[in-house]
C-alpha cells in the first residue's frame, strides 16, 4: 500500500508542470480587464475594435510577471536538482 502511494505522489509531482501549464494558459481566456479611466474613454468613443485592442494589452502586460517568475522558479529548481544528484 505504502508504494502505491508513493508511486501516485511521484507521478503528480512529474506531471504537474504540466498541469500547471493548462491551467494557467487556460485561465484567462475569458479575462476582461480595463481600469476604471480607460473603460470611461473607449465607452464614451463607441470604438469596440480599439477596446479591444486595449483589453489584450492589459492582459499580456499582466501576463509577463507570472512568466518571469516561473522561468526563474524553473532555472531554481533545475539547479536544486543537478545540486541534488551531485
Amino acid at each position: 500500500m505504502q508504494t502505491k502511494v508513493r508511486s501516485w505522489k511521484l507521478e503528480v509531482r512529474r506531471h504537474f508542470p504540466i498541469l500547471f501549464g493548462i491551467c494557467f494558459f487556460f485561465s484567462g481566456i475569458s479575462s476582461n480587464a480595463q481600469c476604471a479611466m480607460c473603460r470611461a474613454a473607449l465607452e464614451s468613443e463607441g470604438n469596440t475594435v480599439k477596446a479591444e485592442a486595449v483589453n489584450d494589452g492589459i492582459v499580456y502586460l499582466m501576463g509577463i510577471p507570472y512568466v518571469l517568475v516561473g522561468i526563474v522558479g524553473y532555472v531554481v529548481y533545475r539547479m536544486y536538482r543537478k545540486k541534488k544528484v551531485a
